[in-house]
């Protein structure tokens, strides 16, 4: 799942920052989504439930993990792509702009276009990683990795051997599913937002 909304950035005010990642809490209407996912989910059969180190998806996650006396656990690599320069908020002001920098970034579908940014293979090897270790952690479980759209996008690119950026843009608590398997990884679903409807 991705988070849910998170406060809106403010010209010049940068989000705290958490190893150096932005760390906006979420938006009235970010919780007001958790709690929607939260009720949809509750009776998914989920048995573990996992978030980034960044609070934006604790806070969606709680609520479910609630519902379903679970605890949250932590698993850092699935944080966000990291922005480099553009962190803290930087990157939502820079995109909506136009600035060229953004441009060239989904022209050739690679965030290090961004100064400091992370590199495209150490994102793909960082989520890639992640989500083998739930799987090897849980083995025949299901299991909800609250995280980000650009960890989201990764992931289903590598499940589905697409272009890098074929699947950005998932919905805040839009729910993906993929199917780990020793063999192979399988979409099962993207984007799917019928509970906010």
């Amino acid at each position: 799942m991705r988070h849910g909304a998170s406060e809106a950035y403010l010209d010049g005010t940068l989000f705290p920052l958490v190893d150096g990642h932005g760390d906006p809490p979420l938006s009235g209407e970010g919780k007001q989504q958790a709690a929607l996912v939260a009720a949809r989910l509750a009776a998914a059969g989920i048995d573990a439930i996992y978030v980034s180190n960044l609070r934006r998806t604790a806070e969606t996650a709680a609520p479910l993990a609630q519902l379903l006396g679970l605890d949250l656990r932590v698993e850092p690599d699935l944080r966000e792509v990291y922005l480099g320069d553009w962190e803290g908020g930087l990157f939502r002001k820079m995109v909506a702009e136009g600035h060229p920098i953004s441009l060239r970034m989904s022209a050739e579908e690679r965030w290090d276009v961004i100064p400091g940014a992370e590199p495209a293979e150490a994102l793909a090897g960082r989520v890639r990683g992640a989500i083998e270790r739930l799987a090897a952690a849980h083995p025949g479980q299901r299991v909800a990795a609250f995280t980000h759209g650009g960890v989201i996008g990764q992931a289903i690119a590598l499940a589905s051997a697409s272009r890098p950026f074929a699947f950005l843009g998932a919905e805040n608590t839009s729910i993906s599913r993929v199917v780990v398997t020793s063999e192979r990884w399988i979409v099962r679903g993207f984007n799917d937002t019928a509970h906010l409807d």
